[in-house]
């Protein structure tokens, strides 16, 4: 039976490249979520889906273990707090918050890819652009006061 997602193409795709790719199951995971993503998103545009940005990742947060869901249950909300017109939406299965359509920043649990820290990032669309060099994403193993406010200061300069 086909698979209505197409998701299968992807599996037997990305088996048969993985040594030569270096994907690991994970990695694969991403994009197949991507894929579903995508598909989610013409669909809503086409007005035959119903999907709900922010409901599809706060779903995406609760299925994420500790110490993961809590840091993005709260960056969820400072993101919601500083930049209420970026829309929540799911970015390779990760919560992200985008803005004219373009991914601003995104949050990437350190469960995802089973690395020792979760990372809050930024993608291209992101006004942090200072002069040649600057970081685009930010290694996270707590979220104190500090990193709260950090956070808060460049959410704010990225939708500038």
């Amino acid at each position: 039976m086909p698979d209505p997602e197409g998701t299968d193409d992807i599996d037997s795709a990305a088996a048969a490249d993985e040594t030569a790719a270096g994907l690991t199951a994970e990695e694969r995971a991403a994009l197949k979520e991507l894929v579903a993503e995508r598909k989610a998103a013409q669909r809503r545009r086409s007005g035959a889906g119903t999907g709900d940005g922010e409901r599809d990742v706060l779903v995406k947060i609760a299925e994420m273990p500790e110490p993961d869901r809590s840091m993005a249950e709260r960056i969820h909300a400072i993101v919601k707090e500083v930049a209420p017109e970026l829309a929540p939406r799911t970015w390779y299965g990760m919560p992200a918050y985008a803005k004219d359509g373009k991914v601003i920043c995104f949050f990437q649990a350190a469960s995802k890819f089973k690395v020792r820290y979760a990372t809050f990032g930024f993608d291209q669309a992101a006004k942090l652009d200072d002069g040649v060099m600057w970081p685009t994403a930010y290694a996270l193993t707590a979220l104190t006061p500090e990193v709260e406010e950090r956070i808060r200061a460049l959410v704010r300069r990225a939708v500038g």
